[in-house]
């Protein structure tokens, strides 16, 4: 998981491992706020790669106010 957030997201390696832990312990970790269309395109590359790779790995976006 750390590894995709690296590279989809261009976290250094302590910010994603601080996102994936918050993710173990609290259930979500904000990746990034993106347009609409960035965020689609990001969320299925996770995905892509996770189903990829076998890893147990969700992501989604959420619209912010």
């Amino acid at each position: 998981a750390v590894e995709i957030l690296e590279s989809v997201f261009n976290k250094n390696a302590p910010e994603a491992t601080r996102i994936m832990l918050n993710v173990h312990k609290q259930g979500v970790g904000v990746c990034g706020v993106f347009t609409a269309e960035v965020a689609e395109t990001k969320v299925a590359i996770v995905h892509h790669l996770a189903r990829r790779r076998n890893f147990p790995l969700r992501c989604s976006m959420e619209e912010i106010s």
